[in-house]
Order: C-alpha cells, then sequence, then structure tokens
C-alpha cells in the first residue's frame, strides 16, 4: 500500500534544507558516535525490516508513530518516501534511498568532526558534575584585564568566568535582573558628585544590596597613529585641529566618560568630527586609527599597545565589579575572590600595559568608593529637625 498519493510536479525543492542539530545527554556511552536523526533511523528501519510494522517494534515506537512520522515527512519533503502494495514488502522509494545514502555520506565524510563534538560536549558537561570546578555569570563593560583574568581563572583554580561584554549600564541593569551574578563598570577614581556617572549609575545602585569586589586600576586615553602626527595632548586639540574621532556606543562606560571630559573642557559633543560613529570595543576603536580610517579615540592603554599605536594618558579610572551582597557566599564568588587575591594574578595584572591592582579582592561598600550617598548626614539633619 503506498503512504502517499502520486506527486504532483517534479518541481525542485529549496536547493537546501534547513538542518538543525540537537544532542541528548545519557547516563553512559550508548556506543554510536553518529548524530542520530528519527527519520532516518526509521527509513534505516523499513529498510533492513521491510515493512513499516517491523520497523516499529525494531525501534520500539507504535506503527502509529511511524506511519504518521512518514506521511508528515513526506508531505514537509513533496517527495514519497515508502512504497510497497497492501500485503507486500516494504521497500524506500527513489527519494527515500538517495536521502538516505545523502545521510550516510555525509556522516562518514563527517566523522572526524562529529567524534571530535562528541568529546567536547562530554568535556564541557564533565565539568557541571566536577564539585571542584565553578562558573561564574558576569556582563561587563570590555575590558582587557577581564579577559585576562578568565584565561587565569580556569587554567589556576578551575574557575570559568562566562563573560558577556556590553555596556557598563546595561550590565548593571543585567544584575539587577537576575541575568548574572556579577557586573563590571567603571568610573573615574575619584568620581565627583554631581557627574553624569553619578546621574547614570546611582540610580541602578541600592547600598546594603550591592556591593563592590577590589579589581583594577586602569588608564584611559587618546588612541593615536604612530609618532602621534598631529600632536595631540587632549580633546580640545582634537576639536580644534578637526581629526577624525571614533566614539563608543551610547550605554558604554567610556562613552560616558567621553561626554564628562567634554563637559569638564567646556566642549560640545559636534566639537569632535565623528562623535556619531561607534565602535564595539577598545580593540574596535584601536583598529580603526590603526588602520587609518581614523585619527584618535577614547581607549585603554593596552589597546594601544597590541595595535603598536601611542597612547595620551588623560584619565585613570577604578573597574569596579558588583555583586548582590547575597551572592557573596556563593562557591564561585568565594574562588573568584581568592584568584584576586593571589600574587600570581597581582603579578599578571601589572603586565597588563596601563592596569595595576586596586584593593584586589577587597569586599567594600558603594559608599567607600563611589561619593554619591551620604546617609550619615541625612540622618543627623533629620534627627536635628
Amino acid at each position: 500500500m503506498a503512504l502517499h498519493n502520486e506527486p504532483a510536479s517534479i518541481s525542485l525543492p529549496a536547493l537546501v534544507q534547513q538542518i538543525d542539530l540537537s544532542y541528548a545527554i545519557r547516563p553512559r556511552r550508548s556506543g554510536s558516535r553518529q548524530i542520530r536523526n528519527p527519520l532516518m533511523q526509521i527509513l534505516q528501519a523499513v529498510r533492513e525490516h521491510g515493512s513499516i510494522s517491523a520497523a516499529s517494534r525494531a525501534l520500539d515506537l507504535s506503527y502509529r508513530h511511524v506511519w504518521g512520522e512518514l506521511k508528515h515527512w513526506e508531505q514537509a519533503l513533496g517527495h514519497p518516501l515508502v512504497q510497497g502494495e497492501q500485503g507486500q514488502r516494504a521497500q524506500l522509494s527513489e527519494f527515500g534511498d538517495k536521502l538516505l545514502w545523502a545521510e550516510r555520506q555525509a556522516q562518514a565524510r563527517l566523522a572526524p568532526q562529529i567524534e571530535s563534538l562528541h568529546a567536547e560536549l562530554e568535556r564541557a558537561f564533565a565539568l557541571a558534575f566536577d564539585d571542584r570546578t565553578h562558573v561564574l555569570s558576569l556582563q561587563a563593560s570590555h575590558d582587557d584585564a577581564l579577559a585576562l583574568l578568565r584565561t587565569h581563572a580556569a587554567g589556576t583554580a578551575q574557575l570559568h568566568l562566562d563573560i558577556h561584554f556590553t555596556g557598563s549600564v546595561d550590565a548593571i541593569r543585567a544584575l539587577n535582573q537576575g541575568r548574572c551574578v556579577m557586573a563590571g563598570f567603571h568610573t573615574l577614581e575619584h568620581p565627583p558628585r554631581g557627574s553624569l556617572a553619578q546621574r547614570t549609575y546611582q540610580p541602578l545602585l541600592k547600598p546594603g544590596q550591592h556591593k563592590l569586589i577590589g579589581f583594577a586600576r586602569r588608564t584611559q586615553g587618546l588612541l593615536v597613529a604612530p609618532g602621534n602626527p598631529l600632536n595631540l595632548r587632549s580633546l580640545a586639540d582634537a576639536a580644534r585641529l578637526r581629526a577624525r574621532y571614533v566614539n563608543r556606543a551610547i550605554g558604554t562606560g567610556t562613552r560616558l566618560l567621553l561626554d564628562e571630559l567634554l563637559a569638564e573642557a567646556r566642549l560640545d559633543a559636534s566639537a569632535l568630527a565623528g562623535y556619531e560613529r561607534c565602535e564595539t570595543s577598545h580593540a574596535a576603536v584601536a583598529h580603526a586609527v590603526a588602520s587609518g580610517q581614523a585619527d584618535a579615540g577614547l581607549g585603554l592603554e593596552s589597546a594601544a599597545h597590541a595595535e603598536g599605536l601611542d597612547f595620551v594618558p588623560l584619565v585613570r579610572e577604578r573597574y569596579h565589579l558588583a555583586c548582590l551582597k547575597s551572592a557573596l557566599d556563593q562557591p564561585a564568588m568565594q574562588a573568584l575572590v581568592a584568584v584576586l587575591r593571589s600574587a600570581s594574578w597581582q603579578h599578571l595584572l601589572g603586565t597588563l600595559p596601563g592596569y595595576e591592582a586596586a584593593d584586589s579582592a577587597e569586599v567594600q561598600s558603594l559608599r567607600a568608593l563611589l561619593p554619591w550617598w551620604t546617609f550619615a548626614r541625612e540622618k543627623k539633619a533629620r534627627h536635628g529637625h
């Protein structure tokens, strides 16, 4: 009995069918290292056993399920898969044969890559069952020291930092929404009251709820071509000479820093030629300057060093690691604190141009580092009235 009506036409389907890969986690290895596909397993069983009912029994599936799957895929693919009159041996159609052959050919050609994928997934999941291993999710403003810390922590402490680089504002929001355990953002080393940084970050941070873990000081400045051909020494120079500037995106800490420095210099954003042109990271800014697409951009000394650029230092910053107070006792957080406190990490951080350790691993209140809250004076004033 045929499982289909006669095909309406021989029109070619889309040249490429979309392939979605999935995997299953089992208590122990099944022996097969192939990527299994339910349809291909059905076709193989029909070929081997000569009937849909026998194929169903071999796969430990109901006849109705196998029949339904074949009908579904015949309609989806636009071709018959199995043929045979009622009471006769079922066999694959020409298209069914070709489909099964193509899948087997692909499996054979990709066997080394499939084996590697199996092994890599097994290694990755093995970490989840290792009590000595910790994973800490972190969203953060782009920072070269964090990238270095990720490698160091994995190699020395079995601590895996799952870092997603984003803007400082988005990082703190992600922390507050429970989408990560820690957020990385940066401010001037001594951020003034009433600053743009205060107006941006203070509404997102709550004393008593958030804590800061000491991480690093770093230098930001102008990234310029080797030899500094325009002799730029400040943002005012860049504005006066109409240097081609490359900026960072809105919401990033470096964009916020630039706006603070412009306000301090009493310069309008339009004074910088290229203020609206944005790149995604310090490395991207450095590449734009190194490739001659821009004359200058605000960024890290380490990024300038990596591209062989000159660097004009402008400000010192603190890079803050923020977390919820309730997360401090988590094993992953304790592992991070131990890494930050280690002499090996502090030595490694010191090799990164423009960086130095800053109260490494010390847990501090918001008020200790950000002078934007004055509870003691406010409380005293209220009692005075």
